[in-house]
């Protein structure tokens, strides 16, 4: 029997690709995507991105081409939305809409378990700060990007 439903039983945690403008060495991501298929029967246009956030690091306020819900499963961070930075918690669940500003910091000194879905496997971003890797603190801010999570550096993530 032929199925169209894929399950995703365990993720597979890495670390974040090397970038001097959202630098994360001690956070990990796992990024989940319905596998293509010939047929064209799958998940086209969501991607779920779950990540550890580590003590002390950031996801820097950026905004994004896409709608983005953000969803915190552990720990205690700050997000940033509606202009100021705000305590969220387990539970919390964050609506973004397109070309609105957000970001996290985890301030306690524990991991902070959060997941990112987005509606579209391409998704341009706009930082808008920066979390600057060590020896990069003066650059400026890079051009908006496009990011392809089904391309190259991400390629299929954990899929079926």
């Amino acid at each position: 029997m032929l199925t169209l439903v894929t399950v995703i039983n365990h993720l597979t945690y890495v670390p974040f690709p090397e970038d001097p403008h959202n630098y994360k060495p001690n956070s990990r991501y796992s990024l989940v995507l319905d596998p293509a298929r010939r047929d064209g029967a799958y998940v086209k246009d969501l991607v779920l991105n779950f990540e550890l956030l580590a003590p002390g690091e950031v996801i820097p306020v950026h905004e994004h081409t896409n709608e983005e819900v953000l969803i915190i499963d552990e720990g205690t961070a700050e997000a940033f939305y509606d202009g100021e930075w705000q305590p969220v918690g387990p539970g919390s669940v964050i609506m973004v809409p397109p070309g609105v500003a957000h970001g996290f910091r985890n301030v306690s000194g524990n991991g902070v378990r959060l997941h990112a879905v987005f509606a579209g496997h391409v998704v341009g971003t706009r930082l808008l700060e920066r979390s600057p890797a060590p020896g990069t603190e003066d650059e400026p801010l890079p051009p908006p990007s496009l990011l392809d999570f089904r391309g190259p550096v991400y390629g299929e993530g954990n899929s079926g």
